[in-house]
């Protein structure tokens, strides 16, 4: 937490001609430091997503001023959840120097330390002034300017550097001197030196005060009890459990690490402890912001002016009072979780493994999605200190076993059984994260770890390994054919993949012991062997076994993934249909109406190769014909050989006639053929 420090003092007259800070005042400051504990801290909430919600209140008498000092990366929150309540102040108001409120302060003076200048930096800024300046000696005049001057070396391999020099108007006449070989200078405006004792004391109490104060100021005129509240970033409190497992009534106590990093002694104050995972996060409000506003040209003669139109605040739902809502509204949630409070029972006396006594621990309840605890006792922590203080304590149900991880356990390797217990949250609390340390038998067993644990919800933890108890785990994969529909022309095959793996564990003890064995679910698969598991989480099955003394146990668990394939039998592959016809996985009413099916597509492709090979024959003869007739025209159709080529064209003719009557033949014949292997694929139902 942040440290605040309070310091309520009688409001002040700051009017003009009141003399404002006077001996009056100085009383003042007096009676501010003895009323340091005017509104000492009363309450305190400690959330795990890692803010605090703290309140405090006091009697005030009268207008008041109260001067709240926080440190500087706590602004943020406070100005986003500050509440204040005081029922006579009409009109309270808060103010403080905004974070650029010490670079406006520096640059307001004559000499500007805002940017760390150097001293040619601050004479060159202060041209026309008159300073003395020693060489040692001294010179006296007004400033000019300062110049940069190149310097070479005798040894050319040192580069050239550059050297400031002041150029000064002294009486008599203009002088240059290197700013290296000033001693010493003072201005001899002493309004000007002392500006810079100014900014100097300006730099030196901001850098030595990282604390921000915020003035609270009531108007209140009547003697009243005032309260405020704020959520700050605040450590995160732990908690760590103690589980006694021996005897018949397992023993739970739990513990609250808390830690107070404040400048504040914690004294009498009710502290409550929330468990949750509430939305948190920082907004910087405390530095300034300015929106950019474009520069337009003048609206002269020949210029536009450049205009622009823009919704209202009214028209999309914002008021005023709508910007403070949401820092109300964080520090209000918190307030009313305080405010109300459940009685539980009182826990049962811890066993002497344990605790040698009753220990007073918190009363809890649910607040929304959260848990709160709120401790029975007030509170006293010195600053800066921590401190473990008693949350919960009671019997819970809690039964011993072994755990078999099947993820663990890859193929061949050998494990051991985690030793664990299954715990149901009794308590009457929801219980929050953390670590717990085993005992069993009057001795340590181990630590183990348990996550959010609901109340009245059963955890499985772990806390070491059995080395009496081994095991393996050996897995296999199988796929068969289920069923196989024909409908349409669709042959749809339905396939079982399963995954098996067989958990061998062997008990080398002389006990029975009793195991729960964890399977990790496979992704879209279904339990199949055994037919249901004593429990299932998100990710695995758990199958309870007893393990007697010297057994090894065999436990098969199978688990099966429905797969569907679906082909359409006009468009595959001759290759493909006969594998699938041949295939001992397909019943074999489907492979005899695969078969006949593979037959008539036969006869349709021979049809199918029959026309084409008569177009290639038609092919030919067309080329031939081509290439007599060019032969024609050179010899002529008088000449013999031009009566030869006569005569064979004409019995070409005749031939390719033919040919395309066989065509016309072997293309009905085709598309019959095919209409026929089609009208079966459709008329085929299995």
């Amino acid at each position: 937490m942040s440290g605040l420090y309070l310091h309520a003092q009688p409001a002040r007259d700051l009017t003009p001609g009141s003399g404002g800070i006077s001996a009056g005042a100085s009383s003042a400051i007096s009676a501010a430091v003895s009323a340091a504990t005017a509104l000492p801290l009363r309450r305190v909430a400690l959330f795990s997503s890692g803010v605090g919600y703290f309140e405090h209140s006091g009697p005030i008498a009268g207008p008041a001023e109260i001067s709240l000092l926080f440190d500087a990366d706590a602004i943020n929150d406070v100005l986003a959840s500050l509440v204040l309540n005081d029922p006579a102040s009409a009109s309270p108001s808060l103010r403080y120097d905004s974070e650029g409120g010490l670079l406006r302060s520096l640059r307001s003076l004559r000499i500007d330390l805002s940017r760390n200048p150097g001293i040619g930096d601050i004479l060159y800024s202060q041209r026309g002034q008159e300073v003395e300046i020693h060489t040692p000696n001294p010179v006296r005049g007004r400033i000019i300017g300062v110049e940069q001057r190149s310097q070479t070396f005798h040894n050319p391999t040192l580069p050239p550097t550059t050297e400031p020099w002041l150029s000064i108007l002294t009486s008599q006449g203009i002088r240059t001197i290197s700013i290296m070989d000033i001693v010493s200078f003072r201005f001899i405006d002493e309004g000007l030196n002392a500006d810079l004792y100014r900014a100097l004391n300006i730099l030196e109490a901001f850098r030595e005060n990282e604390s921000r104060d915020l003035r609270l100021s009531l108007d209140g005129r009547q003697n009243r009890i005032v309260s405020l509240s704020y959520v700050i970033a605040a450590p995160v409190w732990k908690v760590s459990y103690r589980l006694d497992l021996t005897g018949d009534r397992p023993f739970l106590q739990g513990w609250a690490i808390v830690d107070n990093d404040s400048d504040n002694d914690w004294e009498g104050v009710e502290l409550s402890l929330v468990s949750g995972r509430p939305v948190s996060f920082i907004q910087q409000l405390y530095p300034p912001y300015r929106v950019f506003r474009p520069v337009l040209p003048l609206a002269i003669a020949g210029t536009a002016e450049g205009r622009a139109h823009e919704s209202d605040y009214l028209s999309l739902g914002f008021t005023g009072q709508d910007r403070g809502a949401p820092a109300a509204a964080r520090a209000a949630a918190p307030m009313a979780m305080m405010e109300m409070q459940m009685d539980m029972e009182q826990r049962a006396a811890p066993p002497p493994a344990l605790a040698g006594g009753v220990v007073q621990t918190a009363e809890g309840r649910a607040a929304g999605d959260q848990f709160e605890f709120t401790l029975r006792s007030p509170v006293n922590l010195e600053r800066r200190q921590s401190a473990m203080l008693p949350l919960v304590e009671g019997n819970v149900e809690a039964q011993k076993t072994l755990v078999f991880s099947g993820s663990r356990a890859q193929r061949g390797a050998t494990i051991h059984p985690e030793i664990s217990a299954e715990l149901t949250n009794t308590s009457g609390m929801s219980l929050p994260a953390g670590p717990i340390t085993v005992y069993d038998g009057g001795t340590y067993a181990g630590d183990a770890l348990i996550e959010f644990f609901p109340e009245n919800e059963k955890r499985l933890i772990s806390f070491g390994e059995d080395l009496s108890v081994t095991g393996t785990v050996s897995q296999s994969s199988s796929r068969n054919v289920t069923t196989v529909t024909v409908s349409g022309g669709v042959m749809t095959i339905n396939r079982r993949q399963n995954h098996e793996r067989v958990y061998t564990i062997r008990n080398a003890s002389g006990e029975t012991k009793r195991l729960l064995i964890e399977h990790p679910i496979t992704s879209g698969a279904e339990l199949a062997q055994p037919e249901n598991a004593d429990e299932r989480t998100a990710s695995l099955y758990r199958f309870a076994q007893n393990l007697s003394a010297r057994e090894t146990l065999s436990f098969t668990v199978r688990e099966e993934t429905p797969l569907s394939e679906r082909i359409t039998l006009g468009t595959i592959r001759p290759e493909a249909f006969l594998s699938y016809s041949t295939s001992q996985e397909i019943p074999a009413n489907v492979r005899a109406a695969l078969t006949r099916a593979i037959e008539l597509r036969q006869i349709a492709d021979a049809a199918e190769l029959a026309q084409r090979n008569l177009e290639a024959q038609l092919t030919r003869l067309a080329s031939e014909q081509e290439r007599i007739r060019r032969n024609l025209e050179a010899a002529g159709n008088q000449s013999p050989q031009g009566q030869e080529y006569l005569r064979r064209m004409a019995a070409l003719d005749s031939e390719i006639d033919g040919v395309n009557a066989n065509i016309n033949q072997a293309t009905e014949e085709v598309r019959r053929t095919r209409q026929e292997y089609q009208d079966y694929l459709a008329s085929i139902t299995i």
